[in-house]
């Protein structure tokens, strides 16, 4: 089924109205109840009871202040509010708003909106309340990665025209740091689409800039409005592999106090982003939390950047000298190394074994990054020498030189991504132990490699102890495309991998039942063109029994 994003379908796809997205009268003064609603609508953080509700009231030109909103909430598309109150889109916070509504029903749809002083409506949203009590099955989109300048967003598109739809997880990178002569631009380049501001993003002004810009996007603003998102950011909401002591793209001497940068990154992703603010007094990185989906399920989402990583052994897509492979092994097997960090585990662990205590089916873990352990490919022996060489020769002499290097790294043992969980091997034993103890039934889910994944997760004994459904990126690039079918190779050469795709974008589409967890990886034919064909990679299911194994089928259809 072909399909394209426009203006007028946008708009409907929101439920805007004309008088919503109008422009501000040519008369002055400007007025602050002449503001606009530029960038949609959002909720979060679901709850029986209710949601976050957010927007952004973007003032008139010339204007400035803080500006007030009504928001409201019905039961019915059209319908009259049946909660109605006032909220401060504040200038402290770049005008943007939240409010948490509460006294709704579980388990039903709402709608909401804002509206100015003046009686102008922002665009129509919609969430669902999560259930109490008996639950027979749950919907979830899983999202990551979406490089503005590397496409358009038609996985959002699509998201956002499903007929049932309970929320969304966002699984990180929901903005990139990078200017306009960085990662993904020769794309952005070519359809016009170049990160806002142009340099790296440093200041607390740079950040809410690209929140900003990415949130003009009418396929993410429709999606936005579909249902509530469920949050985490990874590390380009920071900067590239960010870790407890700082990242791999920020350099002290030039772009200043990591901890600054930091707090900057997190001010504008709370003012951005639908999600609850943390208590005063907490540390802002620590947004660990729990949502109970009825008795079906609870979903643990963990934070995997800034509150407990150890620096990493390698970057992502660091080329390894031979004299430093020994030592790198040595080292990612360090027993101290973190991840999450003791009080995080600790939490996780009450979390989830509540949950078992409490009879529930599933136990959920939305996670960045991939937790399967994942051995670097030889490419050139999944290729065949022949075709091996045939790809590289027509690769630039600089990318032949890394793939070589690199495959070098991989034949002497190094993994796949010492950014991900391979390179904490310690710390995922520890979790996967904890797993046993409580008899839980765990399915991880993991955004980051822009990849999508079907993985049965073994502990050191080969026993498996969880599955994983790994999503691919909105937009940004992959492997695959410079190594086409690396996805394959990767699959055929570890025990845990049972799909892996780099090839395509989309978004992974999960099921939850009393007997079954599913994921569907949806696909989209290009990010080229707002005009799309839907596609299925795969389908793979694993049953409720503990140490199921997935079992599914690929190729789209």
């Amino acid at each position: 089924m072909s399909m394209t994003v426009t203006r007028r379908t946008a708009l409907a796809a929101l439920g805007a109205s004309s008088a919503g997205l109008a422009s501000p009268a040519l008369s002055t003064p400007r007025r602050l109840d002449d503001a606009r609603f530029l960038h949609g609508v959002a909720s979060g953080d679901p709850t029986a009871a209710g949601a976050i509700l957010w927007t952004r009231a973007t003032p008139a030109e010339g204007a400035a202040g803080d500006i007030p909103l009504q928001w409201h909430v019905a039961e019915q598309a059209g319908a009259q509010p049946i909660r109605s109150g006032r909220v401060t889109a504040a200038a402290a916070r770049d005008n943007t708003a939240k409010v948490e509504v509460t006294r709704l029903q579980p388990g039903r749809d709402y709608w909401y909106w804002f509206t100015t002083s003046s009686g102008t409506p922002s665009p129509v949203g919609r969430f669902r309340t999560l259930p109490v009590g008996r639950t027979e099955d749950f919907v979830l989109a899983l999202a990551s990665c979406q490089l503005w300048a590397g496409g358009f967003f038609n996985a959002y598109d699509d998201m956002a025209r499903l007929d049932r739809l309970d929320a969304v997880l966002h699984l990180g990178d929901y903005i990139y740091e990078y200017g306009a002569d960085g990662y993904g631009t020769d794309i952005g380049r070519q359809l016009g689409r170049l990160p806002d501001p142009p340099h790296e993003i440093i200041t607390l002004a740079d950040y809410r800039r690209r929140h900003a810009q990415v949130k003009t996007d009418p396929a993410l603003q429709a999606a936005h409005a579909r249902a509530a998102f469920i949050t985490v950011w990874d590390d380009h909401e920071t900067a590239n592999d960010a870790w407890i002591g700082g990242a791999e793209n920020h350099d002290p001497d030039t772009e200043g106090d990591w901890r600054a940068r930091k707090a900057a990154a997190l001010q504008a992703y709370f003012e951005w982003m639908p999600i609850r603010d943390p208590r005063r007094g907490s540390d802002p990185a620590a947004i660990f939390r729990s949502f109970e989906i009825g008795d079906l399920a609870t979903l643990a989402m963990v934070e995997t950047r800034l509150l407990g990583r150890d620096e990493q052994i390698a970057s992502k897509g660091e080329v390894v000298a031979d004299a430093d492979i020994a030592r790198m092994l040595r080292d990612r097997q360090q027993p101290g190394r973190e991840l999450l960090g003791a009080a995080q585990f600790a939490w996780l662990e009450n979390v989830l074994r509540r949950s078992v205590d409490s009879g529930k089916v599933w136990q959920l873990l939305g996670n960045q990054v991939v937790m399967a352990r994942v051995a670097g490919p030889d490419i050139e022996l999944g290729y065949g020498p022949e075709r091996f060489a045939a790809i590289i020769a027509r690769m630039p002499e600089g990318w032949r030189t890394r793939i070589r290097a690199t495959l070098a790294g991989y034949r002497a043992g190094l993994p796949f991504n010492m950014d991900a969980w391979d390179g904490y091997p310690a710390a995922r034993e520890r979790l996967y132990a904890m797993l046993r103890r409580i008899g839980a039934r765990p399915v991880m889910f993991a955004g980051d490699s822009h990849a999508a994944w079907a993985n049965d997760l073994a502990d050191a004994s080969g026993t498996v102890v969880a599955s994983e459904f790994g999503t691919t990126a909105i937009s940004s690039p992959s492997f695959g495309s410079l190594l086409p079918g690396l996805g394959q190779i990767i699959a055929a050469q570890n025990n845990e991998v049972v799909f892996n795709n780099q090839d395509d974008k989309g978004y992974t589409l999960v099921t939850l039942t009393r007997e079954a967890a599913t994921a569907e990886f949806v696909t989209v034919s290009t990010v080229m063109s707002r005009v799309y064909q839907r596609g299925v990679a795969g389908r793979f299911t694993r049953g409720t029994e503990r140490g199921a194994r997935l079992r599914g089928v690929t190729g789209k259809r």
